[in-house]
């Protein structure tokens, strides 16, 4: 697995403690994790691209009460070490299979995959088939979503991606504070401060860990062994989204989000027990924050359907 020398990265000290959870050493690198609840089968939050652990801190809350829940920062990302980014799928969940291991998280678990982590997230369960109870997949990526893309898509993508992400300047980044503060309002104080300053800290990772999403990891979620027979729920969201609807036109959202929906109903059919459910109201990103009693009812019937006894 590549990786940065020790002369490369930065500094311990400047990584500032996790205001929740710890950090585990996992391959010489120290990766943050957060746990709450007691009981199995775990369920194990993957970020999306751009969100960290904490940003699920609500939703785990929550969860923690039927059982144990599982927050953390992959490499690269919140408070976990940096890493040369973008990372192959294969590198992130043998990452995230080894730091469940020291952390002493037991096997099987429900992993709820949001976004690029919801590509992940079934990586996991197509290479650890046995290891994974249940999948909830928040408008995960597809590895046909370029392909079935419009063409207006592929090409301001091809645009988007040619360029560099340019540093952003500290006017820049006091401006963004205030939409974060915003988003994150319902916080507790002790994180929300110390969360919003690592958001603000870590901007380019959303940028340099999609470099390689409709490349290299689309190739290894097509190439991989079908996802084992396990229960899935496919949550879309086609609701306003800010970011999106600043990046792309009405009618061509419209378009994105028809094939996307086609392409979510194409995944839930590939196994068994898998289920659609679409959201009209919630946004891609907040998706988890906007509408969390749809997210927390998935939750709760995946932990229904793997007949594991759970903590009431």
């Amino acid at each position: 697995m590549p990786t940065q020398s020790s002369a490369a990265r930065p500094p311990a000290a400047v990584i500032p403690e996790p205001p929740l959870g710890r950090w585990y050493d996992v391959d010489g690198r120290r990766l943050m994790l957060y746990r709450s609840g007691a009981g199995g089968p775990a369920v194990v939050f993957v970020p999306g691209s751009g969100l960290v652990g904490l940003d699920y801190l609500n939703v785990h809350d929550r969860v923690a009460e039927l059982t144990t829940s599982v927050l953390y920062d992959r490499a690269g990302t919140g408070w976990s070490e940096p890493v040369q980014l973008p990372r192959t799928a294969g590198e992130v969940t043998d990452e995230l299979r080894d730091l469940l291991r020291v952390a002493d998280v037991p096997a099987p678990y429900v992993l709820v995959g949001h976004s690029l982590g919801g590509g992940y997230a079934r990586h996991y369960a197509q290479r650890f088939p046995d290891e994974v109870a249940g999948l909830l997949l928040l408008d995960p990526t597809h590895e046909e979503m370029l392909n079935r893309a419009p063409e207006q898509v592929v090409e301001l993508l091809a645009q988007m991606k040619s360029q560099e992400l340019p540093e952003a300047t500290p006017e820049q980044l006091q401006a963004a504070r205030g939409p974060i503060v915003d988003l994150l309002a319902t916080w507790p104080d002790s994180v929300r401060d110390a969360l919003v300053d690592r958001h603000l800290a870590t901007y380019r990772a959303s940028w340099e860990e999609d470099k390689n999403l409709y490349g290299e990891v689309a190739d290894e979620l097509r190439n991989a062994p079908a996802v084992p027979d396990i229960p899935m729920i496919v949550v879309s969201a086609v609701g306003h989204d800010e970011t999106q609807a600043r990046i792309w036109p009405a009618e061509l959202l419209a378009e994105i989000n028809e094939r996307k929906l086609a392409l979510h109903a194409e995944l839930a059919a590939s196994v068994p027990r898998g289920e659609h459910r679409v959201l009209d109201d919630a946004g891609h990103a907040w998706m988890h924050e906007e509408r969390r009693h749809a997210v927390l009812q998935a939750i709760g019937d995946l932990l229904r359907l793997t007949r594991k006894p759970v903590r009431e």
